[in-house]
């Protein structure tokens, strides 16, 4: 027999370099990376170096570190952490702690973080909206602990057993990565394993559907859908594939024999599959093992030592090596020698096996993944449930049966982008959801639009005749726009597939939530509905019918700071602020970076997932950039086309190539056709090949709003150089077209339409010129022509992470005009009052226990770092308050390191200098300790003044007098009933929250 791990083997490499490793009596302390350190304690002295479930490799470059000890204390230097214990007892929040030097949070063996942002869940099986998500790497605090110490190890033939290590042995991994919410995930991926590539096909749309298809039937559903234009690359066969009317004790779920009434000739059919260009999976339910209808029956009891005649089934036990060979051999390579490319592995039974510890539910996607790479001929692949962290390893991901409401879809942006957190990027949903619920066009669509910008396109319902999944089962118009984002997502395989390989090499997933990229803005951490969508886009798909009134669809978006542009229309919009967004049907709101490039393949109405002979390249301007087409041939051959653009006032160029690896898989010639978005019609372009000037038509395409040059034949080894002199952006005004739209969209009296409509371009400078229309216009119109025109708003939604609700302001002008009031009680039941000028940001979260305000963009929770403490400053301070300041104040804090800086302001504009400024007005000087107590709310000013830990020299009355704007004090915290919030905006509405 050979060794199970030639079948099942994987690449381990678990002993962490000697030099990496401190040893102290019981204690073991391993630095796997300068921010992950594993915390060993055992009572025995032995230490485990096995692979676990989760960590498979520990031989990584020692970082730099300094070792510093004597009798009673160790103490182990990173450039990230100090590691602190007192030598000779066991772990316990006196002798372990972990400072982290940027921010001096110090983690403390057995403290409980409030902050984690989580990670995923197992399921969404029959959730209606939202769940609670278990905890994630990332957190406010900067820090993570994973306990491992009850994770299973793999032995030397690559099975996992128990570490029968001695009682109070403790395995702990410290993560303290600090604000880089990025390093953590690269942590994490070089000792759990990279995410791997997925095959190039999964990235096409899916047909799903519980339902009892007979083959010509369900053949008759992929012809309709070549018929209408609606490419697929993939078709899921569900449950009916295999017998369910048994005649024995199986209830029917489990089944590995076709049913030759649906299906009489299983290669055939698979066959007629593959010729229309699909893969195909089928579903597994293993759980009540091999009953006596089976056709492998006497196959499965010939190998296990069980016998037939008794008709006794063969009991599941993924567990038993020898099980689970003859649950490969005999039950599932046959199949797949059919045909079948994949399983998907339905898998509801809990989490007990009969090995104690072994939830049945990882192993499977662990075994499954593994056999399916075992003959080196193709990429493995599996479609299950989550099965706890470390299975980023094994995609794709089935989030399993919401309910088909419009709260279900709303929750899964964020699910979907909560997931990253442990790097698990390719969670597929059942789009349109599940079951249940009432069947609308609206959702539907809605929820398609949402499946383009999500890792896996996959239509699903259950076994009901009234759940429509197909575009054309619906009207005219649904369809319509239905089948057009399905042909928009097999255009985007090409940026796709690059993510994968982003993700596969850099730990970055498709879909990543804001703050991976902004943890120190508050901003970032309170919209959970929208998420990048790989490196150049934001996607914010609206998850609101229409109203009734405006008929166009809402959605509040935060844009980071920097020039950002409507993918789809090419509106400008200046970043760092909040946008409401409105749209038709048709429209999903993605948001392109300054300087994004986006490869997309033609349209095409079956097919499009091959690499293509024509790539469209859409170039944003207004930033230097280089995009890595990555590509290849499903295996073992790739390739790197870098696309590369620089951006003046004076030019922009672009070039392509040449090629860096092989480009077997490649066609020979390619067509780029080169989309710069925003150029007006008379730019002048230029292109050269491997420095020969080409002669090229150049087309203006008005419905994208920029210039269109095609370049033919172009080689893999070629490099393409395309100039535009002098670029000249056609900057369409944002507001006054979101304006326009609201306007020519809603239900107004056709004569008042007219007159807005002409009125708009004024209105978009004067928004108070909506005054006069006041009774004229539904609230809902009001309040959308308010917020486009002023740039300010509030925004109300239930918290996607808990129980509770949202509500944030914006007033990206700081206009005066628009002005709030909150009335709240306070813990001692005081009333309380804010007023005033409507923020620039501004958030209140309410929940059963209490309701917090917070102003401004440095964070609320968690440990504040000094630094984004200190370079939030100029955000905090609002121009009525400093108009008339010229003045400079320096910030001298001491610490693990000396921080500086100094804020200046000179004609009431605000600054933050590094290093610190000559010639100040006054100098604040604290240590590290008492600063991050007083700016997290922990010590309040005036104790650490009279203790004299923070000193003032200078222009006493003006340090004062800035003490209430620099916010140094915790967010208001107030009880969650009894409050009332108005908002007026500039007279013209006035909207009571309450």
């Amino acid at each position: 027999m050979k060794p199970l791990k030639s079948t099942f083997g994987v690449n381990f490499d678990p002993v962490a370099n000697p030099e990496a490793q401190v040893i102290s009596g019981k204690v073991r302390f391993s630095l796997l990376t300068a921010r992950l350190l594993r915390l060993e304690f055992s009572p025995d002295g032995r230490f485990e170096d096995r692979p676990s479930q989760t960590f498979w490799v520990r031989n990584l470059p020692v970082p730099e570190f300094e070792l510093r000890e004597d009798a009673q204390r160790l103490e182990i230097e990173t450039h990230y952490l100090l590691l602190a214990y007192k030598k000779g007892q066991d772990f316990s929040i006196d002798s372990l702690r972990i400072t982290l030097k940027e921010s001096g949070e110090i983690w403390h063996y057995g403290a409980r973080d409030p902050f984690n942002l989580r990670g995923t869940a197992r399921t969404l099986d029959n959730v209606d909206g939202a769940l609670e998500l278990e905890e994630g790497l990332l957190s406010r605090s900067g820090w993570f602990v994973y306990d491992d110490s009850s994770r299973l190890v793999f032995d030397e033939q690559a099975w996992l057993k128990s570490r029968q290590s001695a009682a109070g042995y403790q395995d702990l991994m410290f993560f303290g990565y600090g604000s880089d919410f990025p390093a953590c995930l690269s942590d994490f991926s070089m000792t759990g394993g990279p995410a791997p590539m997925i095959p190039r096909w999964a990235l096409g749309n899916w047909w799903s559907r519980y339902w009892a298809y007979a083959d010509q039937e369900l053949l008759g559903v992929i012809d309709e859908f070549i018929e209408h234009g609606v490419p697929l690359s993939v078709c899921i066969v569900d449950m009916d594939w295999h017998l369910v009317q048994t005649g024995n004790l199986c209830s029917g779920w489990t089944g590995y024999t076709w049913n030759r009434d649906l299906f009489p000739d299983p290669p055939a059919f698979i066959a007629a599959l593959h010729e229309r260009g699909i893969k195909t999976a089928l579903n597994l339910h293993p759980a009540e093992g091999v009953h006596d209808h089976e056709a492998a029956y006497a196959a499965m009891c010939a190998r296990l030592g069980v016998d037939p005649k008794l008709k006794q089934p063969v009991p599941f036990d993924i567990a038993d090596p020898q099980f689970a060979r003859a649950y490969f051999e005999l039950l599932h390579h046959p199949q797949e020698e059919d045909g079948v490319d994949f399983w998907w592995i339905d898998w509801q039974q809990g989490t007990d096996s009969s090995l104690s510890g072994l939830d049945p539910l990882f192993w499977l996607n662990h075994l499954h993944f593994y056999d399916l790479a075992r003959n080196g001929d193709r990429r493995p692949f599996i479609f299950s449930r989550w099965g706890g962290l470390g299975n980023h390893r094994m995609p794709i991901g089935f989030s399993g049966d919401a309910v088909v409401t419009w709260d279900s879809l709303a929750f899964q942006p964020y699910f979907t982008a909560t997931a990253a957190n442990v790097n698990y990027g390719w969670w597929s949903h059942d789009i349109g959801g599940h079951m249940g619920g009432y069947e609308e066009p609206q959702l539907y669509t809605r929820w398609v639009q949402f499946g383009v910008f999500s890792p896996i396109l996959r239509l699903h319902s259950t076994n009901n005749p009234f759940h429509e999944r197909r575009p054309w089962g619906w009207d005219a118009e649904t369809e319509r726009v239905a089948a057009r984002a399905l042909r928009l997502r097999h255009r985007l395989i090409p940026y796709l597939y690059s993510m994968a390989w982003r993700n596969h090499v850099h730990s970055q997933p498709l879909v990543r939530p804001m703050y991976h990229g902004h943890a120190g803005d508050e901003q970032a951490y309170h919209c959970p509905d929208q998420y990048y969508f790989g490196s150049e886009l934001i996607a914010a798909p609206f998850l609101e019918p229409l109203d009734a009134d405006t008929r166009l669809s809402r959605q509040v978006v935060w844009l980071p700071p920097g020039e950002w542009f409507g993918f789809f229309d090419g509106l400008s919009y200046t970043g760092d602020g909040w946008q409401a967004i409105y749209g038709s049907l048709d429209d999903i709101p993605v948001f392109a970076r300054a300087g994004a490039i986006i490869p997309l393949a033609p349209a095409v109405g079956w097919g499009g997932i091959r690499n293509p002979e024509i790539i469209e390249v859409h170039l944003f301007p207004g930033a230097d950039n280089e995009f890595q087409l990555y590509e290849d041939n499903g295996l073992d051959q790739s390739s790197i086309t870098p696309l590369r653009q620089r951006w003046t006032a004076k030019s922009w160029q672009v070039k392509i190539g040449p090629l860096n690896g092989l480009a077997g898989h490649l066609p020979p010639k390619r067509t780029y056709q080169l989309l710069f978005r925003g150029l007006i019609e008379k730019s002048s372009i230029a292109v050269h090949r491997n420095g020969k000037e080409l002669s090229v038509a150049a087309v203006y395409d008005h419905e994208l709003n920029g210039m269109r040059v095609a370049i033919p034949g172009v080689v893999a080894r070629d490099e393409v150089v395309i100039g535009v002199t002098s670029p000249q952006i056609d900057s369409v005004n944002a507001r006054l077209a979101n304006c326009r739209k609201v306007v020519r969209a809603a239900r107004i009296e056709s004569r008042v339409k007219l007159a807005l409509d002409k009125e708009l371009a004024q209105i978009g400078v004067n928004p108070w010129r909506l005054e006069k229309y006041e009774l004229h216009l539904t609230r809902s119109q009001i309040r959308a022509l308010v917020e486009i025109s002023s740039g300010s708003g509030f925004h109300r939604r239930e918290m996607r992470s808990t129980k509770g609700e949202t509500i944030i302001f914006w007033n990206n002008q700081e206009t005066e005009d628009v002005r709030y009031k909150l009335v709240a009680l306070d813990a001692n039941n005081r009333t309380q009052m804010e007023k005033g000028p409507l923020p620039r940001f501004a958030v209140i979260s309410r929940d059963h226990d209490k309701m917090t305000y917070h102003i401004g963009t440095h964070p609320t929770v968690g440990q504040i770092s000094l630094d984004s403490w200190l370079e939030s400053l100029p955000g905090r301070l609002r121009p009525q308050q400093i108009k008339d300041l010229d003045l400079a104040i320096s910030f001298q804090v001491q610490g693990a390191r000396d921080h500086s800086a100094t804020l200046v302001i000179e004609n009431g504009r605000p600054v933050l200098v590094r290093p610190a400024h000559e010639a100040v007005n006054a100098t604040i000087s604290a240590n590290m300790s008492d600063w991050l107590a007083l700016i997290n709310g922990k010590e309040k000013a005036e104790n650490l003044f009279v203790q004299g830990k923070i000193q003032l020299h200078g222009d006493m009355a003006l340090v004062l007098r800035l003490a209430e704007v620099f916010d140094i004090v915790s967010p208001g915290i107030y009880q969650p009933e009894g409050w009332r919030l108005t908002v007026d905006f500039l007279d013209v509405l006035r909207v009571p929250i309450s």
